[in-house]
This record gives C-alpha cells, sequence and structure tokens, in this order.
C-alpha cells in the first residue's frame, strides 16, 4: 500500500464505504424501518444531493439494495442487504457508546425481549469478554508490523534523529 494511504487496515476501508456521517444515519434509518427516501431523508436531515450520494455509494458498495415497490412512474426504496445486515451490532455499539460518551440523556434505547440491551464484543472461540488489554495485534501485510512500516517508502518520511535533544 502507498504511504499516502497509511496503514493497510480493514477498519479504513470499512470506513471508506459506512464512515461519512450521511451514511451511517442512512443505514440507521433503513433499520429501523424506513426505507423510502423521503423518509431518509426527513430523518436525517441531510441535504437531498448529499443523501442521494450517499445512498447511491452504499448501494454500489453493496449495503443497500434498491428495490422496486411502484411501477408507474417507477420508484424504488432501500432496504439492507446481507452486509447491512451484518452493521446493525456496529451500529447498536456506536449508539450505545453515544449514550454514554456523547449525549446527556439518551434520546433512544434499544431492547431485546424487554430489556435494554448494551452490546460488547465476545470471543467466538472461547466466549470470554474481550477486553482491550488482552488482545495482540498482528499485522499480516508484508513490510508493516504494527508500529507502522519495516521501512519508510519516502526519504521524506525518514526523521533526523540527530536533531533531538
Amino acid at each position: 500500500m502507498d504511504a499516502q494511504h497509511g496503514r493497510p487496515c480493514s477498519l479504513a476501508a470499512a470506513l471508506g464505504q459506512v464512515g461519512d456521517r450521511w451514511a451511517l444515519l442512512a443505514v440507521r434509518e433503513v433499520m429501523f424501518g424506513n426505507h423510502r427516501f423521503s423518509q431518509i431523508a426527513r430523518n436525517t436531515a441531510a441535504p437531498r444531493d448529499r443523501l442521494a450520494a450517499r445512498l447511491k455509494a452504499l448501494v454500489d458498495a453493496g449495503i443497500l439494495e434498491r428495490r422496486q415497490y411502484q411501477s408507474s412512474p417507477p420508484r424504488h426504496d432501500y432496504h439492507l442487504t446481507a452486509a447491512g445486515r451484518e452493521l446493525v451490532p456496529v451500529m447498536h455499539a456506536l449508539r450505545d457508546w453515544g449514550d454514554k460518551w456523547a449525549v446527556g440523556e439518551p434520546p433512544l434505547r434499544a431492547e431485546h425481549h424487554g430489556h435494554p440491551i448494551h452490546p460488547y464484543v465476545a470471543c467466538t472461540t472461547c466466549g470470554e469478554p474481550v477486553r482491550a488489554d488482552e488482545l495482540e495485534f498482528i499485522s499480516t501485510v508484508p513490510g508493516w508490523d504494527i508500529t507502522g512500516p519495516k521501512h519508510p517508502a519516502h526519504q521524506s518520511e525518514i526523521k533526523d534523529d540527530s536533531r533531538l535533544p
């Protein structure tokens, strides 16, 4: 990967597809059952041209699909694909984080069988909750380790440590 684009990373690739405010809010609305453009536009307050571009990008990325619900004139609405449905736990985790760190009083509660949910990550192999201090990150990209590229790609990236105090 080119040094200008930073570390090769699935998180970066995912953010390239859904890391925009309007994209995630559009996914939220479809997740809530609001499938029509007018509903998504109303509930996100996104500028219509920007929302149309984000919805197209989400369809192109395979996160949403357009379905025709009327033939004359043709009208379409939006639905989550398998990839979009796999974003649902991510959306719940972001909502839960936002409840704790971004808002004073949570404006929405997600419930499961009548009780509020608070998502967490568990290991699918052993079933234990995953704690950040127990993780080990291992780079699988040639030329990279967890601290970054093993060899700077450009001369401008080489720091002259002789000027350090």
